[in-house]
């Protein structure tokens, strides 16, 4: 068994070139997306972010127009000009967005479906 965080992701992550902008406390900030999952995104940004792990922001994705996916989440790491998010509730439209993305990305409905009964596991 290995420790390496990779090998434990039960998550596909997608890589996404997309602008987006990061809402904090201090206010928003532009950013980049590097990757994104049903459980976070990765982004990047030249200038050093006011957060430290554990704080809350938002992360607004902009697909087209008025297509907008909104990640409430908190910071996980920050890995130099890297910050990982991990989401928190979403909206319903947002979700929807999110789970279009990933399924358009990963093409394999399977792959899909696996991951979001990790997400959601059977109650008993």
């Amino acid at each position: 068994m290995t420790d390496n965080p990779v090998d434990r992701r039960r998550f596909s992550r997608i890589r996404f070139d997309a602008g987006c902008e990061l809402h904090t406390q201090q206010g928003p900030f532009e950013v980049q997306l590097v990757d994104i999952s049903l459980r976070g995104a990765l982004i990047e940004t030249a200038t050093p972010l006011p957060l430290d792990t554990g704080e809350q922001a938002e992360l607004r994705i902009y697909l087209a127009n008025d297509v907008l996916i909104s990640m409430p989440g908190t910071l996980t790491h920050i890995c130099g000009e890297q910050y990982g998010f991990k989401a928190g509730d979403m909206e319903l439209d947002s979700i929807s967005h999110l789970r279009r993305l990933v399924e358009l990305n990963l093409g394999d409905e399977t792959l899909l479906e696996r991951e979001l009964e990790a997400m959601f596991p059977p109650q008993e």
